[in-house]
C-alpha cells in the first residue's frame, strides 16, 4: 500500500468512526435527554410532541453526515474493488451500510418529518409507531454493518 493511500485509509477509518461514534451518541444520548427534558429543567416545559421535533430536528442533521458518509464508502470501497482488494464480507457489510444509510437518510427521516406536520395526532397513530420502530431498527443494523466495516478495513490496513 502506497503512502498516500494509507493516509487516505486513516482519514477513512477516522471519519468513518466518527459518524458511528455520531450515530451511538444521537441515539443513546441525544434520546435520553431530549425525551426526558423534565429531569433537567425541574418542570414539564415541553410536550412528548414538542420533544420528538427536537429529537428529529438532530436525526434530520444528522443524515446530511450519512449522506456525505455514503459517497465516502462508495468512493473507497468502489476503488478497492476495482483494484481486486475484496472479500466477501467486505462487499456485504458495505451493501448494508449503503442500503441503511440511504434509508435512514432519504427514507425514514422525511417520512418522519411528514408525518409530524400533519400534527401530534398523526405521531400517536400506528403508521408512525411503525415507522419510529423501524427507523431504530434500522439505525442499529446500520452501526453494526458501519462497526464491521470499519475492523475490516482496519484489520486490512494494520497487515
Amino acid at each position: 500500500m502506497n503512502k498516500t493511500f494509507r493516509m487516505i485509509t486513516m482519514a477513512y477509518l477516522i471519519f468513518t468512526s466518527a459518524v458511528l461514534g455520531m450515530m451511538l451518541y444521537a441515539g443513546i444520548v441525544v434520546t435520553s435527554v431530549t425525551f426526558n427534558t423534565h429531569l433537567y429543567v425541574g418542570a414539564e416545559l415541553l410536550t412528548q410532541f414538542q420533544e420528538g421535533q427536537i429529537m428529529t430536528e438532530s436525526f434530520l442533521r444528522l443524515s446530511y453526515v450519512v449522506n456525505i458518509l455514503i459517497v465516502v464508502v462508495v468512493l473507497y470501497e468502489g476503488y478497492k474493488f476495482k483494484k481486486f482488494e475484496r472479500d466477501t464480507l467486505t462487499k456485504i457489510v458495505t451493501f448494508f451500510v449503503l442500503a441503511t444509510g440511504l434509508l435512514f437518510s432519504q427514507y425514514y427521516i422525511p417520512d418522519i418529518i411528514a408525518m409530524q406536520e400533519q400534527g401530534e395526532a398523526m405521531t400517536e397513530s400506528v403508521a408512525f409507531l411503525n415507522t419510529h420502530k423501524g427507523s431504530e431498527l434500522n439505525s442499529k443494523i446500520f452501526a453494526l454493518a458501519l462497526l464491521v466495516l470499519i475492523v475490516q478495513n482496519m484489520r486490512k490496513a494494520c497487515k
